[in-house]
């Protein structure tokens, strides 16, 4: 967040260098991450959290050029982070002189493991918007898309249940042979990352004011970012996701 904040002021200082007439908008949002990816998908299989735990609020800004009463640039930046913590579906764990184990929830247990999971995605967009009504009716649709630059990272912290190694067996003198899985403490991050991406949008903006606008819109956004060494292994990271917005339009 204060990351977005910190580029929205920079760019309101730059704002009056930009010739022509134009328009900028504040915008509060939901966003609905698409969370289709490895990393995502082994959470959500293991973990206590789901997808609708990771839906959160983001807010936006965009800067609006004029090239045509119909046709303008857009240059946006949006932002949204969310941090969940949980607990392993279906297991507990026990400590023991070779470590941490988790155990089938069958068991008691000494504890439940478990670790929060945070994400932080910003993209900054770049595209086109087309207005095929113009900007002088009472009621103004529009539709459009472009390019974002995805600013991103991922970390999770706390215990980490290896089930790729499944060369520990519990003898349990009632239920016989049970596979164990030990548990590392974890603190996984990947720093700031970048990664390239597309948006759409459409929506509509209500004047109610000289120079002022109601906006409201739905957007897609579509990226996909590379792990570094802390999620090493996993497939790209999946960025995307819907976002509905509501904001304030105000045309200069």
């Amino acid at each position: 967040m204060k990351k977005t904040l910190s580029l929205i002021a920079l760019f309101i200082i730059l704002l009056p260098g930009f010739a022509s007439a134009g328009a900028i908008t504040f915008r509060i949002a939901y966003f609905i991450p698409q969370a289709n990816s490895e990393l995502w998908n082994i959470e959500f299989e293991n973990m206590s959290f789901k997808k609708t735990d990771f839906h959160n609020t983001a807010l936006g800004f965009t800067y609006e050029h004029f090239l045509t009463r119909e046709v303008s640039l857009v240059f946006g930046i949006d932002s949204y982070s969310q941090n969940r913590s949980g607990t392993y579906e279906d297991y507990v764990g026990y400590s023991f002189e070779e470590g941490e184990f988790a155990f089938p929830s069958d068991y008691q247990g000494d504890f439940f493991p478990g670790h929060s999971l945070s994400v932080s995605i910003t993209p900054i967009q770049f595209g086109l918007k087309l207005t095929p009504m113009g900007r002088k009716s009472g009621f103004i649709p529009y539709l459009g898309g472009g390019v974002s630059v995805y600013i991103w990272n991922v970390r999770l912290v706390g215990d980490m249940v290896d089930f790729s190694d499944d060369s520990w067996v519990y003898d349990d003198p009632d239920y016989g042979e049970v596979q164990i899985y030990p548990i590392y403490p974890t603190n996984a991050r990947d720093e700031t990352r970048f990664a390239v991406g597309f948006n759409g949008f459409a929506g509509f903006m209500i004047p109610f004011a000289n120079r002022v606008a109601f906006e409201g819109e739905f957007k897609y956004n579509f990226g996909k970012g590379s792990h570094g060494s802390a999620f090493e292994g996993f497939d790209k990271f999946d960025l995307g996701g819907y976002q509905i917005s509501l904001g304030i339009n105000y045309w200069f």
